[in-house]
C-alpha cells in the first residue's frame, strides 16, 4: 500500500497491538472509553521527530486531563525507543511498528522524495480517535511548529 490512506473521519481506527518501549504492549481496542493520539513519525532521535516527542512530552498532563492517551508510532525498534526516551527524559509512549503494518494500515506508509531520491518511508501524520474507536480527525503531512497543542485543541474539554 502506498501512502495515501483510504480511513477517513468518522471510520473504525484499524486495531492493533505494538510493542512499546519498556518491553510491554499496546492493544488499541484495550483503550475504548478514552481519547487516543496517535501520531506517526520517520525516525527517533532526528531534529523534527525530537520535536514533536518533547511537544507532546510537554502536553502530557493537558492530554490526560481530557481522557487523551498520546502515542508515537516508528519502525525503530523498542531498544530504540529506549534509548531516545531516556536521551530526550520523553513521557509519550513510543511504539514499534517494524514490519510497517500498523502504518500501511493507517495509510502513512508510503513513497517518499528527499534531495531527489525517492524511497519507502512514514509520512508524518496524527490520528485522533474517539472513545467509541472511531476515527475524529487526521492530520496528514504534518508540520511539527505547534502541532501538538493544534491535536490538544482538537479534543472536547
Amino acid at each position: 500500500m502506498s501512502g495515501t490512506s483510504t480511513l477517513s473521519e468518522g471510520d473504525t481506527a484499524p486495531d492493533f497491538t505494538l510493542p512499546r518501549d519498556g518491553g510491554t504492549d499496546v492493544t488499541l481496542s484495550d483503550l475504548k472509553g478514552d481519547w487516543v493520539v496517535l501520531y506517526f513519525y520517520p525516525k527517533d532521535d532526528t531534529p523534527g521527530c525530537t520535536t514533536e516527542a518533547l511537544d507532546f512530552t510537554a502536553l502530557k498532563d493537558q492530554f490526560a486531563a481530557k481522557g487523551a492517551q498520546v502515542f508515537g508510532i516508528s519502525k525503530d525498534s523498542v531498544a530504540k525507543h529506549d534509548k531516545f526516551c531516556a536521551k530526550h527524559g520523553l513521557g509519550i509512549p513510543l511504539l514499534s511498528d517494524a514490519q510497517a503494518s500498523v502504518c500501511e494500515a493507517y495509510g502513512v506508509w508510503g513513497e517518499k522524495k528527499m534531495y531527489g531520491k525517492s524511497f519507502e518511508g512514514i509520512t508524518r501524520t496524527s490520528v485522533l480517535i474517539k472513545p467509541d474507536g472511531t476515527i475524529a480527525r487526521i492530520w496528514p503531512k504534518v508540520k511539527v511548529a505547534m502541532h501538538a497543542a493544534e491535536v490538544l485543541d482538537a479534543i472536547p474539554a
